[in-house]
């Protein structure tokens, strides 16, 4: 099975959210997806750019057609001066018309793999049809204050201490709190084989595990 089908994706808007694995994933959708239609990758946060994509600043509609027609998947977005791409120049409603998928990175985790969500976060572009939230395995067992982007309010969230070790009670407590997906993708999952099913149990909403660096997964529906 692939990424696309075990989270549920269709066509539209995608927003990837989370921590542990956002940047791998949409370089994974973009793989499978531009197999099935013409893809854009993009952010109303930050990322950088993906490897093996094209990336195109400034862009207008004719310039993001005419690059779909050629490759099949584009990455939009604004260069800033520390090399990350900032949401692109056209509204997301408009690469949504042009695209078949629109795969868009809607969070930011200081690359750690667990994250509490502030009041302002994550940007959710309107028009979005699924939300998939990411969460990584091997931020459990780690203590929160180390593991966890806004480690007080993940804390807070988890009902313990930011020194007290993540556990999958504990990260369940979090993303059920939160409710911000339709679906959560449990990555490195070859780090904790144990930890991914126990955690997906304890979740209200569907959870896929497995791990993008060895392409592989398994669903908890």
């Amino acid at each position: 099975m692939q990424f696309c089908e075990a989270l549920g994706l269709g066509r539209g808007i995608t927003s990837i959210i989370g921590s542990g694995g956002k940047s791998s994933l949409l370089d994974r959708l973009a793989e499978e997806l531009r197999e099935l239609g013409r893809v854009v990758l993009c952010t109303t946060t930050h990322m950088f750019p993906p490897p093996g994509l094209r990336t195109l600043q400034n862009a207008s509609s004719q310039d993001v057609e005419r690059v779909l027609a050629e490759d099949g998947a584009v990455c939009l977005g604004e260069l800033a001066p520390d090399g990350r791409l900032h949401a692109p120049a056209l509204p997301i409603s408009e690469l949504a018309r042009l695209a078949d998928y629109v795969v868009v990175e809607a969070d930011g985790s200081k690359r750690l793999p667990l994250k509490a969500h502030a009041p302002h976060e994550p940007v959710i572009p309107p028009g979005t049809e699924r939300t998939v939230c990411v969460l990584g395995l091997t931020g459990l067992g780690r203590p929160i204050a180390e593991a966890a982007h806004r480690p007080e309010l993940y804390a807070r969230l988890a009902d313990c201490r930011p020194e007290d070790a993540a556990t999958p009670e504990r990260a369940a407590n979090v993303l059920n709190r939160e409710a911000l997906a339709d679906i959560y993708f449990l990555n490195q999952a070859d780090a904790a084989p144990e930890a991914a099913p126990a955690l997906a149990r304890l979740l209200e909403r569907p959870a896929a595990w497995g791990s993008l660096h060895g392409r592989w997964l398994q669903c908890s529906f």
